[in-house]
């Protein structure tokens, strides 16, 4: 049997999307823009240091970006990037996978 080398662009997709609490909250904001506390509060069981980590790596991936409106309070609202969208059908795909085998 041969052996192939991965390709490294799948490579550093999967170490970002591979990464604990992505895929739930890339899913998360599939439904639009989300405040951080809606956000922790659709995934229950990460920390919010932990969510505000991955928020940070995923802006800096352009996968989502931190909008911030001078209202009084400051409100701050985290919303896919077209490039976050585009993983719609990817998203979609694990869940169907995931209805059939768990």
């Amino acid at each position: 049997m041969a052996i192939h080398k991965l390709c490294p662009k799948f490579e550093a997709a999967m170490e970002l999307l591979g990464k604990r609490w992505v895929g739930l909250i890339v899913r998360a904001l599939m439904d639009g823009p989300m405040r951080f506390k809606d956000v922790a509060e659709t995934i229950p069981n990460v920390s919010g240091r932990m969510l505000a980590e991955r928020f940070k790596e995923l802006e800096a991936a352009g996968v989502l970006v931190r909008n911030v409106y001078p209202d009084t309070p400051v409100r701050i609202e985290y919303e896919l990037t077209e490039k976050g969208r585009s993983l719609a059908p990817v998203m979609d795909a694990v869940q169907q996978w995931a209805n059939r085998w768990n």
